[in-house]
């Protein structure tokens, strides 16, 4: 009674004093797979990007827990009757964190730079968004005048693109602003820097450690856009991102959510069952080769490696509960997933041993030694891709009798390998950008990132995504990949599931399952961190 009496008084003199109740700060801490880094810019760069830009800028759309199309800094968007044309209406009232408007200009010199910079996602933008002249743009050929995008005033934009784009909605949610007013006056050198990274999202930067990319986040007070934030201050923090680390520092307090590896997974069901959720990422990791560098400019060696390849023991036993089985490109869920694609992805190590033979290998004789590249990374392909590439290795030294070594390096250096054909075998994660099956069949469409070149396919996709009809798009999406199989462009290996855990205290619609009973948590970082609270 004493303490009650206590509290009540210094509450009463607190408001006496006019100061209010003390309201204690909320925070919550999670991770991120960038150790590096200089630019916090998603629109300078994807793949070296320092930390998570997503919590700073505001997309024009993005995905919720549901996978639903939600509207951010757009208001609304329509296409025109041709189908060509789309114009995107964006809302009147946000601001940057520094009180300047935020208009039309910031989007539309955003993708202008990114097509003039060497941007290392430009080509999403020629593939799933289809921007008229971009390829031209970006190879230098024509002016960024002559891009197929407009600010006809501060609050419209418009997007014209090569062929009909049904599904431009989607693509969009990748396309952040840049704030030109700042820009002009720092350069690209903004974003890497605390005093001048600005923010037109629910979330302000407060401090970046560079020498760890550890980064605190506080919530914009003066945010007027859709989702705002629930929470005061999020901490991301890089170290924890490997579960072999951030679990300990879940059990320690230092975190408040983790993924699992697998040897984490039984003790974690046991103790903290109620804390635990599950996923299924709309993802999947294959082999990609360089189709023509020798030895897998052959046919046949590629399906010798495509019948060698057990998916149903390596999901069952190293990847327990971490994966499930890929025999197609799309994930099982994931729109336009066909399951009649599944049937040609078998294991047939005797098949597998007929081929190799016929590319001149009999039991793997004077086959060259391969390494494969992979890049290290945090969160659910942290605890996947080591086990996985070394239960492959085993695999095909017992099926083949070959050699296949394994190197990891940066994100930053596998990418510019890959885009820049340093090596001839790669193992290729990659998670959906937007729900459409265009997003992965656009992979591999005209080059993409991988030079992949095959006149057939490029013209089933082609007509697949101009399309207006649903099931007319999937019929020539499944014939699509079905050149992929026939021409084993690639051999997909899994679709990863992730197990995390997040503390009881972290409340609110992003800690909750979705319809479907998965959990995507900081899989949708916008979505997530702008739902939860403490």
């Amino acid at each position: 009674m004493k303490r009650i009496m206590k509290f009540a008084g210094l509450l009463a003199a607190g408001l006496m004093l006019g100061q209010g109740p003390v309201v204690a700060e909320t925070g919550i801490t999670g991770f991120h797979d960038s150790t590096s880094g200089t630019y916090m810019d998603y629109m300078k760069t994807v793949y070296a990007r320092a930390g998570k830009p997503e919590l700073l800028q505001l997309p024009l759309t993005a995905f919720d827990k549901e996978y639903d199309l939600v509207g951010l800094a757009a208001e609304s968007w329509s296409q025109s009757e041709d189908g060509l044309t789309w114009t995107i209406n964006l809302r009147n009232n946000l601001t940057w964190s520094d009180g300047h408007p935020l208009t039309s200009e910031d989007y539309l010199f955003s993708l202008q730079r990114a097509a003039t910079s060497g941007y290392d996602f430009a080509w999403y933008w020629d593939f799933a968004g289809g921007i008229k002249n971009w390829k031209p743009v970006t190879e230098g050929s024509a002016d960024v005048a002559e891009l197929g995008l407009g600010a006809p005033d501060e609050h419209t934009l418009t997007v014209t693109t090569e062929t009909a784009k049904p599904y431009l909605p989607s693509v969009i949610s990748l396309w952040y602003p840049v704030p030109k007013h700042i820009w002009d006056e720092h350069g690209d050198d903004y974003a890497a820097n605390v005093d001048t990274l600005v923010s037109s999202g629910a979330f302000k930067l407060d401090s970046w450690e560079k020498s760890t990319n550890k980064m605190v986040f506080s919530k914009r007070a003066d945010y007027a856009g859709p989702w705002p934030a629930q929470i005061d201050k999020v901490t991301i923090d890089p170290s924890v991102g490997a579960p072999e680390v951030g679990f300990p520092a879940y059990l320690a307090g230092d975190t408040d959510l983790t993924n699992l590896n697998a040897g984490q997974i039984p003790f974690a069901e046991a103790k903290f069952k109620e804390q635990l959720r599950t996923n299924a990422i709309f993802a999947v990791s294959y082999f990609s080769f360089d189709l023509e560098a020798e030895p897998f400019n052959n046919i046949d060696v590629r399906k010798a490696l495509w019948y060698a390849v057990d998916r149903e023991e390596m999901t069952s036993t190293v990847l327990k509960n971490l994966a499930i089985p890929a025999k197609s490109l799309l994930a099982p869920g994931f729109p336009g997933y066909n399951e009649g694609l599944t049937q040609y992805a078998t294991f047939d190590p005797e098949k597998a041993r007929e081929h190799l033979a016929k590319a001149g290998y009999p039991n793997g004789e004077g086959f060259p030694k391969v390494e494969v590249w992979y890049r290290k990374q945090g969160g659910y392909n942290g605890a996947i891709t080591a086990p996985m590439l070394q239960y492959l290795q085993a695999e095909y030294k017992e099926h083949l009798g070959i050699e296949m070594d394994i190197k990891v390096m940066s994100i930053q250096e596998w990418m510019d390998a890959l885009l820049n054909k340093k090596n001839s075998l790669f193992l290729s994660p990659y998670e959906f950008d937007y729900l459409d099956p265009s997003n992965f069949y656009g992979i591999f469409y005209n080059g993409g990132r991988h030079s992949h070149h095959l006149a057939s396919y490029d013209e089933l996709v082609a007509q697949a995504d101009s399309n207006p009809n649903w099931e007319t798009r999937l019929e020539l999406y499944e014939k699509a990949e079905m050149e992929l199989i026939n021409n084993v462009s690639i051999i997909p290996l899994m679709h990863p599931i992730t197990t995390s855990l997040i503390k009881n205290e972290v409340k609110g619609e992003g800690t909750s399952p979705n319809k479907l009973g998965f959990s995507p948590l900081d899989a949708r970082i916008t979505y997530f961190y702008t739902h939860v609270t403490k």
